[in-house]
Parts: C-alpha cells; structure tokens; sequence
C-alpha cells in the first residue's frame, strides 16, 4: 500500500515538473493550426533602414520578396492588406533581422502593389504549405508577377497634359485605429488563467486579458489600444516572454 501511494506521489511530482517546464517554454496546451499565419505591421524597406541597422539585409525595390523570420528561405507566402483585402503570393527571403514589433519586411513593389497606407501597414502573412498542386501554381502565378513588377515601374503615375504634369495618388480607406495584441491561444481555461498570471508577474503588464474563442480555444490578449505608440510598447513587454508568433488583431 504504501509501495503504491510512494508510486503515485513520484508520478503526479514527474507529470507537475514537465508541465511546468514546458509552460516556462511556451508550448503548454497552445493551440495551433498547421500552417503559420500571422496578422501585423509590415516594414516597407528602404537603403535608410539598412544604413541605420534596424534591418540586416538589403531588398531590391521590385521584388517580390520578403523577410520573415518565422518562415523558411524559398517559402510560398500569401499577403494581404487587410484594410483593403489586396494580396500578392511572394517569396520568403534570406533570414534578416529586423524589429520585433513588425511581422515582415517588404519591398517597394509590394507596398505599392497592395496600396498599403504608410501611416497603417497592416497586413497578414499566411504560408503555403508545400503538399499539393496548389503550390505549383501558386508559384507559377509567383514567377508571372514577378515579371510584370520587373516590367512596370516603381514611381508614382506621372500624367501629361501638355503644360503641365498631374501625380495621380491612390486612395487610402483610412479607418479608426483600434488593436488588440494577441498573445497565445490556448485548449484549456486554466492554462490561460496560468498564462495571465505570468504575464503579470514577469512583465509590466497588469491587465491582460482572456477571451473565450470557442469550447476549445482560449485567447490570452491585451488591449484594446487606440494609437500606434501604446501597442508598439505593450507589444515589446509581452515579447520578452520569448513566444514565436504574438500578432495584432484589428477590432473591426
């Protein structure tokens, strides 16, 4: 008897010690689909970025390319402008450091060609994954844009008018500016209660939230927040709890 009571006591002491080094690692009941997907803020590059540092590796303003550190080189990618439901396939690039806040760094070519607001490049990156026909399509379809990119040019649309020359400049939809930064989803309640109490005890945040997405699925967030500056810091406090794939979810 006590032979049996020693047993259950080392067996519950085992499963508590690899349940709670796996929730310091992040990857305790999270739930995740199988391809990576993730909604935030672009960072359009320009020579700047790279001369000042904030970006490693250079891109050429008409490619079709992007960097994405949570993907691999060569990956097939789908970009959208949320804001205004435009998308590209693109290119993953070489791995290349670059803000933390930002999701992806993407050329010139692309910005224009999604007419993305400067002031709110909020986009989403979702992978194709590489177990179909899709896939030669999709980089079939890849190969003809790029083409074309390399075809048309980058500079705004110059019109003649005899005298004088008229800059056609793209309409921006420009809605209110209200995010929510979402940290991780979970399967359980508790371990997303589990979650919040972390957050508050190893970050500067006091007030995260839980969200009850569906019987199975549990969101821990923050927010919501009204202006670029207050979710650029929330965002940099919650990344220093290490999680791979925190993203920003526009209130609609």
């Amino acid at each position: 008897m006590l032979y049996r009571i020693f047993l259950c006591f080392v067996f519950i002491l085992f499963f508590s010690n690899c349940t709670t080094s796996d929730f310091k690692n992040n990857r305790i009941n999270t739930y995740s689909d199988n391809n990576f997907s993730n909604r935030g803020f672009t960072l359009v590059y320009s020579d700047n970025l790279y001369n000042e540092k904030i970006v490693n590796k250079k891109l050429d303003e008409r490619d079709l390319i992007i960097f994405q550190k949570n993907l691999k080189k060569n990956s097939l990618v789908k970009i959208t402008n949320i804001l205004n439901n435009k998308s590209l396939i693109v290119k993953v690039g070489d791995n290349s450091y670059y803000p933390s806040f930002n999701n992806s760094v993407i050329s010139k070519r692309i910005s224009n060609e999604l007419n993305l607001n400067p002031e709110e490049p909020y986009v989403e990156i979702v992978e194709i994954l590489d177990n179909s026909s899709f896939v030669a399509k999709k980089a079939k379809i890849f190969d003809e844009e790029k083409v074309v990119a390399n075809k048309v040019p980058v500079n705004d649309i110059n019109i003649s008018d005899l005298n004088n020359k008229k800059i056609v400049k793209k309409k921006v939809i420009t809605k209110n500016f209200l995010y929510f930064i979402k940290v991780a989803d979970f399967y359980y309640n508790e371990t997303a209660l589990m979650m919040l109490e972390r957050i508050k005890a190893e970050t500067k945040i006091k007030k995260p939230k839980i969200k009850k997405i569906s019987s199975e699925k549990y969101r821990v967030y923050l927010g919501p927040f009204d202006n670029i500056n207050s979710l650029q810091n929330s965002y940099n406090d919650i990344n220093i709890l290490g999680f791979e794939n925190i993203e920003i979810i526009k209130n609609d």
